[in-house]
């Protein structure tokens, strides 16, 4: 009988120590276990700056509201002044996509504040208005989006817009996970992508109105996030970027192209699940009911994609939101 205890004990150790082993050494994870749905997906240990998971990382594919992140670092990048108003105009309205927004025309906002919208909430207008204020206008804009992108090595990447509601907005995984990095350098896109809820006083009607983070995570206290972007039009899907510390290191999440509301939410769980266990299946435990609701937390199912070509969405009914 002691015998037969101490082999049961011998293996729960075992056990423990290669789960252990695997969080402190990602080369030793098996990514078979993570299944996920995003269609396109790089986790990265960012002070290695060596892929831990690949999924089809260096496919074009547009990125939505993601963009804004290029577009808070152009706006910091030109050392504007963050208290000047700048104001929503009709050009700043979305006549692509029909979303929505609240901020009406002739709110009027230091620039700070619009750069902060723009990346907590996903304010398309804030974002519009940050690159029609920029010097030489929306035009000028973009092209040091687009300056930016090849400074940093994003080969594959271009920028149309500053918003990111232009499906011509486009890039990889593998890109992205460069934007991602560079951004972590700012202090305010830090602060901004991870600031869970904020309002703001328009200066010219005396109003105020409220706004939440677009990721829902970062109001986990099991996450330690320094750096998030959501994004979603019909042709890129949800989307999902972040940098986050899981088990004592920095890493890079890219999700791209997600089906149904809840998958890139989901799809972050397992990875971080993964990372710290080994095990990629979602663990229905009541915290993450509240991120994932039960009927929506199944395993991911079976997509497929034409290699050039971008999947049929199913939201031709209702306004699309970059978010």
């Amino acid at each position: 009988m002691k015998r037969r205890l101490l082999l049961v004990l011998s293996a729960v150790t075992s056990i423990s120590v290669a789960t252990a082993t695997s969080a402190q050494n990602p080369a030793l994870l098996d990514a078979t276990k993570l299944k996920l749905a995003s269609a396109n997906v790089l986790v990265l240990d960012a002070n290695a700056n060596t892929p831990i998971y690949v999924k089809a990382a260096d496919e074009v594919t547009p990125i939505a509201s993601l963009t804004k992140l290029m577009t808070a670092m152009v706006t910091l990048d030109a050392k504007l002044p963050m208290d000047e108003s700048i104001a929503v105009d009709m050009d700043d309205f979305d006549y692509l996509k029909g979303s929505s927004s609240r901020l009406r025309m002739g709110s009027a906002l230091p620039r700070r504040e619009m750069l902060r919208l723009a990346l907590m909430a996903s304010e398309n207008r804030a974002a519009s208005s940050l690159g029609r204020h920029y010097p030489g206008g929306l035009p000028a804009f973009v092209a040091a989006m687009n300056a930016k992108a090849k400074a940093l090595g994003m080969t594959h990447t271009e920028f149309s817009d500053s918003t990111g509601l232009s499906a011509k907005n486009v890039s990889t995984a593998s890109d992205l996970a460069l934007m991602v990095g560079a951004a972590a350098k700012y202090p305010l896109i830090r602060e901004f992508t991870t600031t869970q809820s904020h309002s703001v006083e328009i200066a010219n009607t005396g109003q105020t109105v409220g706004f939440r983070n677009t990721n829902a995570l970062v109001k986990d206290a099991g996450w330690d996030i320094q750096v998030s972007k959501t994004g979603f039009i019909r042709e890129a899907g949800k989307c999902l970027v972040m940098m986050a510390t899981i088990s004592s290191r920095p890493v890079v999440i890219v999700l791209l192209d997600s089906l149904g509301r809840y998958t890139r939410i989901s799809d972050a769980i397992r990875v971080k699940q993964w990372l710290e266990t080994g095990d990629g299946e979602l663990v229905k435990t009541a915290k993450a009911a509240r991120f994932v609701p039960a009927a929506k937390a199944a395993a991911p199912r079976a997509r497929t994609r034409v290699q050039g070509q971008f999947p049929p969405r199913l939201a031709q009914a209702g306004k699309a939101r970059g978010v």
